[in-house]
């Protein structure tokens, strides 16, 4: 992938900054995933892409070394709460955690 991209964390800051590594959900404003089962809809693309939907993989958690990679906080912020509860349905669903 080229450029930045908002990558949603699952994992706890306290994790993150102990072993340098971040776990999360890959997004995409591709359109074939509108009929994807396992992505769920994160609202309207806040980068050149405007008029496309964002669309968080549940299906290709990743992880990463995020000092490595001299990551940084994404400027678009948090992931609403109820966007970030339907992620964690999906992902029970898929990996059936609780």
């Amino acid at each position: 992938m080229r450029d930045i991209h908002p990558f949603p964390m699952l994992s706890p800051r306290a994790f993150n900054d102990r072993t340098s590594l971040v776990i999360g959900l890959p997004m995409s404003t591709a359109d074939y995933n509108a009929d994807n089962p396992f992505a769920v809809v994160a609202g309207p693309a806040k980068t050149r892409k405007a008029n496309k939907t964002s669309y968080i993989l549940c299906r290709q958690p990743k992880s990463f070394d995020w000092r490595a990679r001299k990551a940084s906080r994404n400027p678009l912020g948090r992931l609403p709460d109820d966007a970030f509860a339907q992620v964690l349905e999906v992902l029970n669903q898929i990996m059936m955690l609780a």
